[in-house]
């Protein structure tokens, strides 16, 4: 399987009040194309410091990281921020959605950041909801919205341009247990028809169970 992401001996320190707080200790894993990984471990482990390192959206303290073989330590801000919005869908626990914007337009939006036509972005947005099971609510905000609702929504703006991979940290510890599941499924089934890579980080080791692969984290080690 071809290697979509590397990430070798990667560590993480943050300063804190009582001195450096090491959350990563040479952490070395790859992240195949197609692949769908759960990440578990208790709270504190590491697992959100890795996926955010992994997305580009935090940088190493020592490490690398290789994207489709490129050095993400190489690159600056701008290349980074560039990669995030072409290569890289996020799906949080909290939706992070735009509440002023109605559904559509939350889907939009990273396919305008990037300078796409906006009747092109527009129709891929329309076709990848009625995909997504909200075919009736593209023009409702997001507080108009159920929680796995706005999930959906999310997912849709994580797929808009047709990443590479999606990272999803804790996607569904606000949605109740039939709702997880769905999500689960709807993860599933984008991985099987466009092939992208799905990264989970959950706590729920029943859903974990359903990916390709799990890594289980402690201490901000990957347990052997």
């Amino acid at each position: 399987m071809e290697k979509l992401i590397e990430a070798i001996e990667v560590s993480k320190l943050f300063a804190t009040a009582a001195g450096e707080l090491q959350v990563l200790k040479d952490i070395s894993i790859s992240i195949g194309s197609g692949e769908m990984v759960g990440v578990v471990g208790a709270s504190g482990a590491g697992k959100s410091t890795l996926l955010h390192i992994l997305g580009a959206l935090d940088r190493p303290t020592s490490g690398r990281v290789l994207f489709e073989g490129r050095d993400l330590a190489s690159m600056d801000d701008n290349s980074l921020a560039g990669i995030r919005n072409a290569r890289i869908g996020f799906v949080f626990q909290f939706h992070h959605l735009l509440p002023e914007f109605s559904a559509i337009e939350n889907v939009i939006f990273p396919g305008i950041i990037a300078g796409r036509p906006f009747d092109l972005v527009e129709s891929e947005a329309r076709a990848l909801l009625e995909e997504l099971g909200l075919s009736k609510r593209l023009h409702h905000r997001p507080g108009q919205l159920s929680g796995g609702e706005q999930q959906r929504v999310a997912v849709g703006r994580a797929l808009i341009q047709n990443p590479g991979v999606v990272l999803a940290d804790e996607p569904t510890g606000n949605l109740d247990t039939a709702t997880g599941n769905d999500l689960f499924d709807l993860f599933a089934e984008q991985n099987r028809k466009r092939g992208a890579s799905f990264v989970i980080v959950t706590h729920n080791e029943t859903l974990s169970a359903r990916c390709h692969r799990v890594i289980e984290m402690a201490d901000g080690k990957i347990k052997a």
